[in-house]
C-alpha cells in the first residue's frame, strides 16, 4: 500500500515538449521563447528596492530606556520585540500585536520590518491600501472585507477548504489555465469543465455553466479576463451567472488577475466584480503578481462580497483558515501602499509591450494564411488558430526545432480544432525574431 495520498500522484513522465526543450537547453542551443510569462525576465519596469524599506522608518529608542549588561540602552526595536507580561508563543496573537502597533504609534514610529505583528487578515495599513486600490478601478470596498494571502494560488485553496469538503466539486472554464485542477485535487475537490465556446469568442454561457453543475458542485470559476483567451465578462453574462449561483446556493470566485490589461473598450465590460451588490457569496482575486508586476514579493489578496450573512460567515470562517497559516510577510505588507503606486508606471509599460507585440504578429500573418489570431481583448498572451494538420504537437516541435518556443492548445484544455498560446512580453526583439520562424512553419509551400 502507498505510504503517500493520491491527491500528490501527478504524473511525472515528461512530455514530448519538455523533453525537447530541456534537450536544446543541454545542449546550450539558443532559444527564442515566446512561453515566457515571468515579468521580471523580460526587461518591463522594476520599483526601486528601497520601496520594500518605505514602511519601516528608523525607530528611536525611548530615552528612558534602561541600560542592559553592557551598559548601552536597548535600540527600540530589541524594547519592542521583548515580550511583555503575559505573552505567550504562537499564531493566535492577535490582541496583544494589535497593541503593539498602537504603542508604536503613540511613539510617533511607524512599525518595523522585523516586529511580528500576526493579524489573520493583514496589517489594517496592508488591507486599506488593497481597498483604496479597488474603490479606485471601481465600486467602493470596505478594508473590512480584505484578506491577504501569498499568492491567489493559495487564496484558491483557503477557497476550496472554505467552501468544499472533499469530494465536492466546482466548475472551471475550458479553455483555462491548468493549475486550477492542480489546486483543487490538492484539497481533494474535483475540478470540473464548463465550457467557453468559440463562436462566442470564448464568452461566457450561463447556459452551459448551469448544464455542467452536478449534486455536489459549491462554487463556479471565472477568469476575468479569460486566460489565455483575453474574453472580458460582460454585463449580461455576469448577471445570467450570478443568477445561476444563487438560485443554485453556489459560491462565485473571479480570478481578476489581468483585469487591469485590457487592450481597448468595449460597451457593458465588467472588470471587477469588487463592491457589486450580486445576489450570491462572491470573491474577488487578484494580487501583485500581475498588478505591478512583482510575483517574487508573494502579495495577493481576496476581496469576500455578496449578501451580508452569508459574507460574514465567511469572513469568520475565512479568518480560522487563515490564521492557520499568517503566510504574508511583514516589510511586504508595509511597503505596500508605494508598491501599488509603481503599478501604474508598470502596467503603461506592459501593456505598450503586449500591444506592439500583438500588432507584430498580426502584421505578419500572410493574407491567404491557414492560419490566424483570435480575436481577444486584454491579457498577456495571443491564441493562434493553425490547421488541424500536422497538429498542435507537432508544429510545437518544428519550432522548437528553429530555435522557438510556443505552447500548444491543449495545455489549456482548447477543443475544436487546432491552437497554440504565445505569450505577449517578451521583448519586440525577441518576439520580432520569432516571427520569421513562426511564419514559416504554419505556412508550409504548397504542392
Amino acid at each position: 500500500m502507498s505510504r503517500f495520498s493520491l491527491r500528490t500522484a501527478f504524473a511525472r513522465t515528461p512530455n514530448p515538449l519538455s523533453q525537447a526543450v530541456a534537450e536544446r537547453q543541454s545542449r546550450g542551443l539558443p532559444l527564442l521563447d515566446l512561453a515566457e510569462t515571468n515579468p521580471t525576465r523580460v526587461g518591463l519596469p522594476l520599483p526601486d528596492p528601497a520601496l520594500l524599506l518605505s514602511g519601516a522608518r528608523r525607530i528611536r529608542a525611548p530615552s528612558h530606556a534602561p541600560a542592559d549588561a553592557t551598559g548601552h540602552a536597548p535600540s527600540a526595536l530589541t524594547a519592542l520585540a521583548a515580550p511583555g507580561p503575559g505573552a505567550q508563543e504562537g499564531k493566535n496573537l492577535r490582541e496583544p500585536s494589535a497593541h503593539r502597533h498602537d504603542a508604536l504609534e503613540a511613539r510617533g514610529a511607524s512599525p518595523s520590518p522585523f516586529h511580528y505583528a500576526p493579524e489573520p487578515f493583514g496589517l489594517p495599513s496592508a488591507r486599506a491600501a488593497v481597498a483604496g486600490h479597488l474603490s479606485a478601478r471601481g465600486a467602493p470596498v470596505s478594508a473590512a472585507h480584505v484578506v491577504l494571502c501569498a499568492s491567489t494560488s493559495e487564496a484558491y485553496g483557503w477557497l476550496f477548504k472554505l467552501l468544499c469538503d472533499p469530494g465536492d466539486s466546482v466548475l472551471v472554464p475550458a479553455p483555462g489555465y491548468p493549475l486550477l485542477d492542480v489546486l483543487a485535487r490538492l484539497e481533494g475537490v474535483h475540478a470540473r469543465s464548463y465550457r467557453l465556446p468559440a463562436v462566442h469568442g470564448f464568452g461566457l454561457d450561463a447556459a452551459a455553466v448551469e448544464a455542467a453543475l452536478d449534486a455536489r458542485t459549491r462554487a463556479v470559476l471565472v477568469v476575468n479576463p479569460g486566460n489565455p483567451t483575453g474574453h472580458f465578462l460582460h454585463e449580461g453574462e455576469l448577471q445570467a451567472l450570478a443568477d445561476v449561483c444563487a438560485r443554485h446556493g453556489l459560491a462565485l470566485i473571479c480570478d481578476e488577475v489581468f483585469s487591469d490589461f485590457a487592450w481597448d473598450t468595449e460597451a457593458g465590460r465588467v472588470t471587477s466584480v469588487a463592491g457589486r451588490p450580486l445576489p450570491c457569496l462572491t470573491f474577488a482575486l487578484s494580487g501583485l503578481s500581475k498588478v505591478a508586476g512583482l510575483p517574487g514579493l508573494k502579495l495577493s489578496w481576496l476581496l469576500v462580497g455578496g449578501p451580508t450573512a452569508p459574507r460574514e460567515e465567511a469572513l469568520a470562517r475565512l479568518e480560522d483558515v487563515a490564521d492557520a497559516a499568517l503566510s504574508v510577510g511583514t516589510p511586504v505588507q508595509l511597503a505596500l501602499p508605494a508598491l501599488l503606486a509603481h503599478a501604474p508606471g508598470f502596467q503603461r509599460a506592459l501593456l505598450a509591450r503586449v500591444k506592439g507585440n500583438r500588432e507584430r504578429l498580426v502584421a505578419a500573418r500572410p493574407a491567404d494564411a491557414a492560419w490566424g489570431v483570435v480575436p481577444a481583448h486584454g491579457g498577456w498572451s495571443a491564441v493562434l488558430r493553425i490547421p488541424r494538420t500536422p497538429g498542435e504537437e507537432a508544429t510545437c516541435l518544428r519550432l522548437l526545432a528553429d530555435g522557438v518556443r510556443v505552447q500548444p492548445g491543449y495545455f489549456y484544455d482548447f477543443s475544436g480544432g487546432a491552437h497554440l498560446v504565445l505569450s505577449l512580453l517578451p521583448t519586440p526583439q525577441v518576439f520580432t525574431a520569432a516571427l520569421a520562424p513562426l511564419v514559416r512553419a504554419l505556412s508550409p509551400p504548397a504542392g
